[in-house]
């Protein structure tokens, strides 16, 4: 009998013990680390720098260049911070952060043909950024990216098939889901 009572009291404080442990120790949040600290952001305009007057632009096929893609980003990414609510995108002069970019890359690589050889079935694209994330405060750069991707891939053909635009629209947004958890991880 006491060995039954010694085994149900084990028992329950295992159970108790499981029980806090799960609701006290594995708290989850969406907010980050450093939020305390900035709580504001405003995102210049991104720049277009892609220079498709280059010679090796002009000669490669797959590179073409996409009218008002900056314009895209910089929607994409201030929509991703107002998802995200970590850092609220603000007016210039209400901004604890400005996040400051410039397009530099926009590819559309081949990656897999047809069985003919000369018709592309799969591409990839890439939008390249370099950015800087500024504090206006302390009037420093928190970090400094250059080369800083977003992609996608896509097949020209079948139940998965997706259009340029479509495509360019993914590869934006991952762009910008990026660019958002790269200024809200801690440094």
């Amino acid at each position: 009998m006491l060995k039954r009572k010694n085994n149900l009291r084990i028992s329950f404080f295992i159970l108790l013990s499981v029980t806090l442990t799960t609701i006290y120790g594995c708290g989850y949040s969406t907010h980050s680390a450093f939020v305390s600290q900035y709580r504001t952001i405003y995102v210049e305009p991104f720049v277009n720098n892609v220079d498709f007057t280059h010679e090796k632009y002009i000669a490669n096929k797959y590179r073409t260049y996409k009218p008002l893609l900056e314009t895209d980003v910089t929607r994409a990414v201030v929509d991703r911070y107002l998802f995200d609510g970590n850092l609220k995108p603000v007016l210039k002069e209400n901004a604890r952060l400005i996040l400051k970019g410039e397009v530099t890359q926009f590819r559309r690589d081949a990656l897999r043909y047809e069985s003919d050889n000369e018709t592309v079935s799969e591409y990839r694209v890439n939008i390249v950024v370099n950015m800087s994330l500024r504090d206006v405060q302390e009037d420093k750069i928190l970090w400094k990216e250059n080369g800083f991707t977003g992609d996608t891939t896509y097949f020209t053909s079948g139940s998965t098939a997706k259009s340029d635009d479509q495509a360019t629209q993914d590869a934006i947004t991952d762009l910008a889901r990026r660019i958002v958890e790269r200024s809200v991880e801690a440094w």
